[in-house]
């Protein structure tokens, strides 16, 4: 298949938006960027966009739920930390498999992992408005006017545009559930930094109406039921 035609069924685009993505620079095949429209993607090739996967060579679809301990990354390439596809033991070819959503290293909670990139944009995209929500303890109280400003977007550091409205509960003055529906880098612990907070603790509870299962201590995984497959 050519890949503009891949791209606009994947990812449900134009076909004049696969070309300007392509010529962007984000896709890459095999690991190597490719910025042709014309170009066939034969069997067995590993197409990314932005370092995330949009198809690879896993064959049988695999989705999984996975309790994410500290100390572990959702790349597949860290220098110093282990990946959390160590943490799937019993599953061959596991380093096959991406997160759908990356968690930060000292970040615990729900991460998915899979090998179908359709399904794994759906989890992703911002266009899809999924939710994700975070348990997040902090150093101070929570200021009064906090969850206005979260709900109406706030301007991070370095970063151009408001974020999207997000959804902050207050737990207790150093506690509170928050849903957003972007991911961008650290994007829970810049949004606090930003009123003056830090984040000492984040805990990812829920992506979407798909909630981390309870049974699963830190470091266990289990296989998504097809009805959960089917929230996204």
């Amino acid at each position: 298949m050519r890949l503009d035609k891949f791209l606009h069924n994947t990812l449900g685009i134009s076909r004049s938006q696969a070309s300007q993505l392509l010529k962007s620079g984000v896709v890459t095949i095999n690991g190597e960027i490719v910025k042709t429209g014309a170009h066939k993607i034969k069997d067995g090739d590993v197409v990314k966009m932005d370092d995330e996967v949009i198809r690879d060579n896993f064959s049988q679809p695999t989705y999984i739920m996975l309790h994410k301990p500290k100390g572990y990354v959702c790349t597949n390439d860290d220098p110093v930390h282990p990946c959390v596809t160590r943490l799937l033991r019993d599953i061959a070819n596991a380093h096959d498999l991406h997160a759908a959503g990356r968690l930060d290293v000292d970040t615990t909670g729900l991460v998915l992992l899979t090998n179908d990139g359709q399904w794994s944009h759906r989890v992703t995209s911002p266009r899809k408005q999924c939710g994700k929500t975070y348990h997040v303890w902090l150093a101070d109280p929570v200021a009064n006017d906090t969850r206005n400003r979260f709900a109406q977007g706030i301007m991070l550091k370095n970063e151009k545009q408001l974020t999207r409205p997000a959804q902050l509960t207050l737990i207790n003055s150093t506690e509170a559930s928050l849903i957003i529906h972007e991911g961008k880098y650290h994007q829970v612990k810049r949004m606090f930094a930003a009123e003056g907070n830090k984040v000492v603790r984040l805990h990812r509870d829920a992506i979407g109406s798909l909630a981390l299962d309870d049974e699963l201590a830190e470091g266990e995984y289990r296989f998504l039921t097809e009805s959960e497959i089917d929230l996204f």
